[in-house]
């Protein structure tokens, strides 16, 4: 039961052809070694992303007169949306693919937790390039690294308004530039301490003006420019920093001083469990956690090793529900279908994956805001998300020639956590076709 529980609760599902893992330790193991799918499956960063921007704004001023420079600019912006699609498709092979589920659903959950919003301009297309460069690399360090990451990256710097902040005592801000609070509010609420915690609106302030200067050059690269940060000290939890002369390290510091904050272990460590483990995760659980994350300074391996070590992660009731981006990987897993999505046209896998998504509720890096994509059951499971759920079981169904054996796919897909029921279900299934979609829209494949 341990390696079936390792698989489907803390990695990407079973698969016919990849060994589940031993349980805690095997999770470790993987997660502590090279991360093989970003090699194997690469998806471009952020620079290849912002060489491919500014050909694409060079190209929009050519192409008014210039017949050719107008063809070559449409390329490239449907160029662009093939990406975005080859980006969803290169997520889901990995989480099908992969021996190390854990990395694959942490890179999820972190992407969640610094949420950056698919949008228009420098955003258009180019998220997947920040989870590249700043998320994926950084899930199995301490969370100071993650965080200082993260939030100075110009991904997040671009969607909370950051790259135009500036202090009002700095010479741009003086010449009429103002100063925005946005990312120093989330780093306080979403990213760190909590909502309703150690901080004042004071802090948020005066954090705001350590935080300016963070921005980035012409070419989308981040930059810290100090003609917009704000001089002088500022207080932030009763802590100074910074003085005259405006330096990035004074940033760094209170991203450090943050990451290794009480609140922030317990705000942190209980998302972590909510997320992998039951939507109201025991408190027995989280003060494990809590307990790793202030021994260790925030080593994110400790905390994981501390969940993963109690006993409350492995009840055998599968308590969460697989929002759609774990569903479509674990159900491509377990199907063996991966092969059939690497040759696939950039229409088919739109209608297969992106569109499905989209019906689902999980728009592809289009999380409802900077709080990232909700974790209880009760935002998945509803009319809607469930009949396109069903649809798109039915139809993935029909994808291999002939499908699996949906008597087998059972064992392969949730071993002994299939009911009598569905494995009834799965002999008496008129065809292999239906036998498949019933096991992929069962509720037991819908939990983790």
């Amino acid at each position: 039961m341990i390696p079936t529980l390792a698989a489907i609760r803390f990695g990407t599902g079973l698969s016919p052809a990849i060994a589940a893992p031993d349980g805690p330790a095997g999770l470790l193991s993987a997660l502590e070694g090279a991360d093989r799918m970003a090699s194997e499956v690469p998806i471009p960063g952020w620079d290849a992303r912002m060489e491919t921007r500014a050909e694409i704004a060079r190209l929009r001023k050519l192409k008014r007169d210039d017949e050719e420079a107008d063809k070559r600019y449409q390329d490239a912006r449907r160029g662009e949306d093939r990406l975005y699609v080859r980006d969803l498709t290169a997520t889901l092979l990995r989480g099908a693919r992969t021996s190390d589920g854990m990395r694959e659903r942490l890179v999820w959950f972190w992407t969640g937790h610094f949420a950056v919003i698919e949008g228009a301009n420098i955003l258009r297309r180019t998220v997947a390039g920040y989870v590249e460069d700043a998320i994926r690399p950084n899930v199995a360090s301490d969370f100071a690294t993650l965080l200082r990451a993260a939030v100075t990256h110009p991904a997040m710097l671009n969607y909370l308004d950051q790259v135009r902040s500036a202090g009002p005592g700095s010479p741009r801000g003086r010449r009429g530039g103002g100063l925005n609070e946005n990312l120093a509010r989330e780093i306080l609420e979403l990213h760190t301490l909590g909502v309703g915690t150690a901080y004042t609106q004071t802090d948020v302030r005066q954090l705001a003006e350590l935080l300016t200067g963070l921005t980035q050059d012409k070419t989308g690269r981040a930059q810290f420019q100090r003609n917009m940060a704000e001089p002088g000290a500022e207080t932030v939890l009763g802590r100074s920093y910074g003085g005259d002369r405006p330096n990035r390290g004074d940033i760094d510091a209170v991203l450090d001083d943050l990451s290794v904050h009480p609140a922030t272990a317990r705000h942190v460590s209980g998302k972590l469990a909510h997320h992998f483990v039951s939507d109201t995760p025991p408190g027995e659980l989280v003060d494990a956690m809590e307990a790793a994350w202030l021994r260790t300074d925030g080593d994110l391996m400790a905390v994981y090793g501390a969940m993963l070590d109690h006993p409350a992660a492995w009840q055998p009731a599968l308590a969460k529900v697989r929002a759609p981006l774990d569903f479509m990987a674990a159900a491509i897993r377990a199907t063996g279908a991966a092969d059939l999505l690497d040759g696939a046209k950039h229409p088919e896998l739109r209608e297969r994956l992106l569109r499905p998504m989209e019906r689902m509720g999980q728009p592809w890096l289009r999380p409802p805001g900077p709080d990232g994509w909700p974790e209880d059951a009760t935002v998945w499971i509803t009319p809607q998300g469930l009949a396109a759920r069903l649809d798109w079981a039915m139809a993935a169904a029909g994808w291999q020639s002939p499908p699996p054996d949906p008597r087998e796919l059972v064992a392969t897909a949730l071993g002994p956590l299939a009911s009598e029921r569905l494995l009834f279900a799965a002999r008496a299934a008129e065809d292999r076709a239906a036998g498949v979609g019933l096991v992929l829209s069962s509720p037991e494949f819908q939990r983790r």
